[in-house]
């Protein structure tokens, strides 16, 4: 990850540059917003928007976004499945930042081709989803665990829309992106998981995206789009999140270090801290429902989970 000015957020921003007082300020007054949005959804539809699910999405290659495979048919089956959000706020695992945390705020975010060496096909792909500058503004008080800097210095990435494309092919629902600081430990993604949960009643959809396990240097070229057989050492990290998962050991999988595999498999733990987003932001009664499993190029997980 890049280790100059946070990307996609104002100058200055290393702090976050907002005093406590500011800060409280402004968490109190998105409460507060909040609170207003949810009436306003309340009055006009004669009913409280739904309770949203959480969802993690191992997203794998760029070329899934304009591939026909088992994984790119099941987004589209479960976009299908899951109810209509107002909303959908995405942690992507290709929008790091470093000592600050950003919200994107753009009322028609851009679609960026963050990677290279792709057929030109893959880069000629628009996701013209609309923003929600309004409830993107509001998420800056939703999360307590530090200052959130609002900005219109991104868009949606790649880890973002090559999986909307399949979800959401009419591109009809809202979208915007939460950064993840690169400069905190796995603690604190999953804390601010447990504070965006709050959007959740308010029709949010909290999306995770990123790849359990990822490991770009061991990867097998052979087959970079389809199912393939995993590493021994990938498939055990993968085997140890499901156990984690099926009896929601959070702890565990916080800690990942220490499950098998780690070394290798979160390495760089960038498209890991996504996974943590999405727990955090499910309720601890809460059951994963596995969506869909296996593996691109032998150390791409391409597990995807559900949460109520």
């Amino acid at each position: 990850p890049d280790r100059r000015r946070p990307r996609g957020l104002p100058r200055g921003g290393r702090r976050a540059h907002l005093s406590r007082r500011r800060w409280l300020e402004s968490a109190l007054g998105a409460t507060a917003a909040l609170a207003v949005w949810a009436a306003r959804a309340h009055a006009a539809t004669g009913s409280a928007p739904r309770r949203m699910p959480v969802i993690f999405i191992g997203h794998g290659s760029p070329m899934n976004a304009i591939a026909d495979n088992a994984f790119t048919r099941r987004l589209a089956a479960w976009g299908r499945e899951l109810p209509r959000p107002s909303a959908i706020l995405s942690v992507s695992a290709h929008w790091l930042s470093r000592g600050a945390t950003g919200v994107g705020v753009q009322a028609q975010p851009k679609t960026i081709h963050d990677f290279g060496g792709f057929p030109q096909a893959l880069f000629d792909v628009q996701y013209p989803a609309p923003g929600h500058p309004a409830l993107a503004r509001e998420t800056v008080g939703v999360v307590r665990q530090a200052p959130v800097l609002a900005t219109d210095q991104w868009g949606l990435d790649h880890g973002t829309w090559t999986v909307l494309r399949h979800l959401y092919p009419k591109a009809d629902v809202p979208v915007f992106q939460l950064s993840i600081d690169y400069d905190k430990p796995p603690a604190f993604h999953y804390a601010v998981g447990r504070d965006l949960a709050a959007l959740r009643d308010r029709g949010v959809l909290v999306m995770g995206s990123g790849n359990v396990v990822h490991n770009l240097r061991a990867t097998d070229r052979g087959t970079p789009d389809g199912p393939g057989a995993s590493r021994p050492w990938a498939q055990s990290f993968d085997d140890a999140v499901k156990a984690a998962l099926a009896g929601r050991d959070d702890r565990a999988l916080i800690d990942h270090g220490r499950l098998p595999g780690a070394d290798m498999a979160t390495a760089m733990p960038d498209h890991y801290y996504p996974f943590l987003y999405a727990l955090g932001a499910a309720a601890p009664s809460e059951r994963a429902r596995t969506v869909y499993e296996g593996f691109q190029s032998g150390t791409l997980s391409m597990r995807c989970v559900q949460f109520g």
